[in-house]
């Protein structure tokens, strides 16, 4: 089973959103809150009704709404004008197989025959009295009235879906968390499940035997025939310590996982992160159709990096995995051919880059092309001495860095700007050329580049004149020769 669309409208930072996924790999790139997490939790949420851990439907709130629609739904309220509350839908359309033939219809926002599945959350016209007395105190109110909504899952044949009757699995694996005290949950939840059925057995009893006898101990009698003598003092009934023997304090609670003699919650994250997506790999490998992987680069170098990323290879032959990642190595490793870049609500894949730019792209080192998608505006300049003026006068204007604004200033060829161009375009990325017009700025820029002068997020800044060709005639037109030859000791003529 493979995913191989995503429709996506109001969840969180994904407005309007649709996406065609590949049937192997995809790997997820974008900048801080560009919406990598929120394309995963999506999939999740639509594949296994399920939300942070628990059920959508105890897990509703206003914060799941994409925020401009609900500025925009309070201020219609406000403005007494008539409006359906907003809704959230997370639609898949799944690859077209025997095997979702009860899947299959037409109940989905494109009007596709397809199988699919779609999950929504929205207004409960069971509560319309109370809703319109809500309204009535319009400047109460500040954010979506979520007690009035609920979670639908449905099929594409408009049948109610419930974690049994769907007919796959998927996984969603997210290792980012802050380290958790006692009992590592996420590592005994997946222990649990590896085990077979003898083997938990077995521990069970073990682990209930070993409470059992710590009672029956020499020192705990002593300590407890102390209390009893004391438990006038304390309470008129007989005062004991022992540890709880009731089921609620299973072995999956209690036990603590070692690696190397040292408890797992005490090692190091990277190792901490590695065994954890091993170990679910281990697990859910097997049964799972869709993988989905939040930045396993997390605290690991790149050696142990390395042997991860080998693992996942192993682990998901034949199954759809959506990884996100910040890391140009992985890109290196796992392959840029299935990048799929998101910035501003916008996502492009490289096959939709000119054949030319892509293979640019290709083989540039370090794939440059993350640096334009993550920063908030991007300057690109000829070359090294441009970027270093660059940065001075960025600095002298505001007293800091372009990064410290992340503004990055990247060099490359001249000939190489509308390459980065056509990426800034599709994403709708701000960026400022800075270039010469070696001698001719009628051909050599307004012409070259007529297709993005214009642009709201594109600036070409050059000289109109052709007499200043390049930076140094610039800084020597600014300075005069005169004061050049000063400050470098010079006497050019």
């Amino acid at each position: 089973m493979t995913v191989s669309r995503v429709v996506i409208k109001n969840f969180k930072s994904l407005r309007e959103f649709d996406l065609c996924l590949n049937e192997g790999l995809n790997i997820i790139v974008g900048d801080n809150e560009s919406g990598k997490s929120t394309l995963l939790e999506a999939i999740n949420l639509a594949l296994t009704g399920i939300f942070n851990g628990r059920n959508i439907n105890y897990e509703l709130t206003p914060y799941l709404f994409n925020q401009e629609v609900v500025k925009q739904y309070v201020e219609m309220i406000r403005n007494g004008e008539p409006h359906r509350p907003p809704s959230i839908l997370i639609e898949l359309y799944l690859k077209d197989i025997d095997e979702f033939a009860n899947l299959l219809g037409t109940n989905n926002s494109l009007g596709k025959n397809e199988p699919g599945v779609k999950l929504s959350i929205e207004y409960d016209e069971s509560y319309a009295n109370e809703y319109r007395e809500y309204i009535k105190m319009a400047d109460k109110v500040n954010t979506i009235p979520i007690e009035y909504y609920k979670a639908n899952w449905l099929s594409f044949s408009n049948q109610y879906i419930t974690r049994r009757s769907m007919p796959f699995r998927a996984a969603l694996l997210d290792t980012s968390g802050q380290r958790r005290t006692g009992p590592d949950r996420y590592l005994s939840e997946i222990i649990d499940a590896v085990l077979d059925d003898q083997k938990k057995v077995d521990l069970s009893l073990e682990f209930r035997k070993m409470k059992e006898e710590f009672s029956q101990k020499a020192s705990i009698q002593d300590i407890n025939s102390y209390l009893s003598a004391r438990a006038g003092e304390i309470t008129d009934k007989e005062l004991s310590v022992s540890v709880d023997v009731s089921a609620k304090t299973s072995w999956e609670r209690t036990l603590i996982s070692y690696l190397d003699e040292i408890p797992f919650s005490y090692v190091g994250k990277g190792e901490e992160s590695s065994v954890k997506i091993k170990l679910a790999l281990e697990l859910y490998a097997a049964e799972a159709s869709v993988i989905m992987l939040e930045e396993p680069e997390n605290h690991l170098s790149y050696s142990n990096m390395n042997k991860l990323i080998e693992t996942i290879n192993t682990k998901c032959i034949g199954k759809q995995l959506i990884l996100t990642t910040h890391s140009s190595f992985v890109l290196n490793k796992l392959g840029i051919d299935n990048i799929i870049v998101l910035a501003n609500g916008k996502h492009m894949k490289l096959t939709q880059l000119g054949d030319s730019t892509k293979e640019y792209f290709e083989k540039l080192p370090g794939y440059d092309t993350l640096r334009m998608v993550l920063s908030k505006k991007v300057i690109l300049v000829e070359g090294p001495s441009d970027e270093l003026f660059v940065q001075k006068a960025y600095f002298t204007k505001y007293g800091k860095l372009p990064i410290h604004d992340a503004v990055d200033v990247i060099a490359v060829r001249g000939l190489s700007f509308k390459r980065f161009l056509e990426i800034a375009t599709i994403l709708d990325v701000e960026v400022i050329v800075i270039t010469d017009n070696d001698g001719d700025y009628l051909s050599n820029i307004e012409n070259k580049y007529s297709d993005y002068i214009g642009k709201e997020n594109v600036a070409i800044v050059y000289s109109r004149n052709d007499d200043l060709r390049t930076l140094e005639d610039h800084i020597v037109d600014a300075n005069s020769l005169e004061t050049l030859n000063e400050v470098l000791g010079k006497k050019y003529e």
